[in-house]
């Protein structure tokens, strides 16, 4: 970049900071998913297939927090999950604005079937660190994140 363009305010850190590495970085996550997870269930999906499995039935609002979903997400996300029938969703007796979700059979088999390759992903990721560096990265990764929820 010319030292004219760089004194007309076109700044070169506008375009290396973190929303560009963030989009690569999700980019070759997603490129890996795909190949080597799932070409039908998106990341988000099976996070939220994996904490049904693993915690039970729960209500459509904590469980979009703990998957760390905005509200305007959950809702399309768990319909998509149901017409596969991977979830179940009723009103919740006692307090009808409240819905319940509950991982089906099917919805339990993937999940614990995927698991293994969603691992393996991971690992790839990582591979350039070291473990130490591994740790660290993901807790930077975790601190950054959760700026976000603030």
């Amino acid at each position: 970049m010319s030292q004219e363009n760089e004194d007309q305010g076109v700044r070169p850190d506008a375009i290396s900071g973190v929303g560009p590495l963030a989009r690569q970085l999700n980019q070759a996550h997603t490129r890996l998913w795909y190949e080597r997870v799932d070409q039908d269930l998106t990341g988000p999906q099976f996070t939220v297939l994996t904490l049904l499995h693993a915690r039970g039935d729960m209500d459509q609002g904590t469980l979009g927090s703990l998957a760390h979903l905005d509200k305007s997400t959950t809702a399309p996300l768990l319909d998509r999950l149901r017409r596969r029938g991977l979830v179940e969703l009723a009103q919740d007796e006692k307090d009808r604005r409240r819905k319940l979700v509950r991982i089906t059979g099917s919805g339990r088999e993937l999940a614990v079937r995927l698991a293994p390759a969603v691992v393996a992903v991971n690992e790839e990721m990582l591979s350039p660190f070291s473990p130490g560096e591994r740790e660290q990265f993901l807790g930077l990764l975790r601190r950054a994140a959760q700026r976000r929820d603030r």
